[in-house]
């Protein structure tokens, strides 16, 4: 039964949302809770080799690719390893989901031209204070996502060993 009270959305809100559901960190979000990110989202156009930030920079809004290629990557003494080529529907910088971190690598558009969509880390943390169950079911997305890269950090290690320190993974003064 539809329930004549509820919220309708436009068609292009529609489009948002059903792009949205693709992506990790909004994929168990319903229709009514992917509206509260609407306003906050920034609509970014980028050039071949432009960065869109560098490690070691304040993690300050989360993105989404909706056209182009981004490649991540981390910087190897004097050159840049790659470490994930991003395209449509990929999201990249994905600790700004939490407090106060740092970006871990470098992302830099890899195609003509990239568009992404931009959620400022301030309007997540907002909408999380006011609303425990989105934060709940992108936290949760989040740590998915985290443990799905930490089985492909150990299987790396186990095809390569000895190439690095895995231990170093885990100290605590790191």
């Amino acid at each position: 039964m539809i329930n004549p009270f509820s919220k309708t959305f436009t068609a292009s809100e529609l489009a948002i949302f059903e792009f949205l559901s693709q992506v990790k960190f909004f994929e168990r979000l319903k229709h009514s809770e992917m509206a509260r990110f609407l306003p906050t989202i920034h609509n970014r156009k980028y050039v071949k080799d432009e960065v869109v930030f560098f490690r070691n920079d304040p993690s300050q809004a989360l993105y989404i690719l909706r056209r182009g290629h981004v490649r991540l990557t981390v910087d190897v003494l004097d050159t840049f390893e790659t470490i994930l080529d991003v395209g449509k529907g990929g999201a990249f910088g994905e600790n700004s989901l939490l407090e106060n971190t740092k970006r871990i690598y470098t992302a830099i558009v890899d195609s003509e031209e990239a568009e992404l969509l931009v959620i400022p880390h301030f309007s997540v943390q907002e909408i999380f204070e006011s609303h425990p169950k989105i934060k709940a079911k992108m936290m949760t997305s989040l740590s998915e996502f985290y443990n799905q890269n930490n089985q492909k950090l150990f299987k790396s290690y186990q095809n390569s060993f000895g190439f690095f320190n895995l231990a170093q993974m885990f100290d605590n003064e790191s």
